[in-house]
């Protein structure tokens, strides 16, 4: 804070407004923004990534790689995604911290599920109860980008696995009479090809992602809406920067923040669709050819 701004209440005017809004809180808050974009930057090609997996292994011919995959695909069904995210977190956290506890607690420690509490011998907390507060931080970040990934995984899983049933099957058994291997059709045929079918879905998802970067705040991570909320509540004398109720304006800039990222994507996404179809024997790209000729 700069030193006119010592004394927030001799202040006021734009002075007071541009102290207030240079405050150590609204240097967090704008920080958060940060967080939500490093969360999409992580769980995006992550759960891309997953949802390829879970895609190939369900088209596989070996039976217990199918089945693995297909229950991947189909755990998100029927089950609030709030309960998913709430729930991996939880699982994660523990699952580290029980396999620390293996590794590093002495031998004949009680077992961490004691009735309704996790407890484990502090040597195997995570992080440790020493570490800083920004590690705690990172910690629950992580857990919150893998929870993220394996849900949105799931789904994107199924639409890979839709769009590879979408490429025609002929194309397939043609690059097989000509003797392709099975990885060569699955490597230069299918996957290529499968994109453009798979883009419109892909693209829901990413818009879905990106709504559901608040659910951070319900994960313990101070994300923009924590920070919107607890800036924008009434503040008494009590406070630096007394006001009143100025939430309605902290959360209109949260959507005016919401509606340009997924203008920016439709742009993005609509570009991408387009490269996609050039070439491809897809509606798009008969549409695409008949305009250049």
């Amino acid at each position: 804070m700069l030193s006119s701004c010592a004394d927030p209440k001799a202040i006021e005017g734009l002075s007071w407004l541009f102290c207030y809004l240079t405050s150590g809180k609204h240097i967090d808050f704008y920080w958060s923004f940060l967080t939500v974009l490093l969360l999409l930057a992580i769980t995006a090609p992550a759960a891309l990534g997953f949802g390829f997996v879970g895609a190939t292994a369900a088209r596989s011919p070996f039976l217990p790689a199918r089945m693995l995959g297909k229950t991947y695909i189909a755990m998100v069904r029927g089950v609030p995604d709030i309960i998913y995210f709430l729930f991996f977190v939880i699982a994660l956290d523990q699952a580290i911290e029980y396999l620390k506890f293996l590794a590093v607690c002495p031998a004949g420690s009680p077992l961490p599920w004691q009735g309704l509490e996790f407890r484990v011998c502090p040597e195997a907390k995570v992080p440790l109860s020493t570490s800083s507060a920004g590690w705690h931080k990172a910690y629950g970040f992580l857990l919150a980008a893998v929870t993220f990934a394996i849900v949105f995984g799931a789904f994107a899983a199924n639409v890979l696995y839709g769009a590879m049933q979408a490429v025609p099957r002929a194309q397939l058994e043609t690059a097989e009479a000509y003797g392709m291997s099975h990885k060569q059709v699955f490597r230069r045929i299918l996957v290529p090809q499968m994109w453009s079918y798979a883009l419109p879905g892909l693209s829901n998802l990413w818009m879905i992602l990106i709504k559901a970067t608040p659910l951070l705040f319900l994960l313990g991570v101070k994300d923009i809406v924590y920070y919107a909320r607890e800036l924008g509540g009434s503040k008494t004398q009590a406070y630096e920067f007394p006001h009143g109720d100025w939430r309605l304006y902290y959360f209109l800039g949260l959507l005016v923040f919401y509606l340009c990222m997924t203008r920016v994507s439709e742009i993005l996404l609509g570009k991408l669709a387009g490269r996609l179809s050039r070439g491809q024997a897809t509606a798009a790209g008969e549409a695409m050819r008949k305009a250049a000729a």
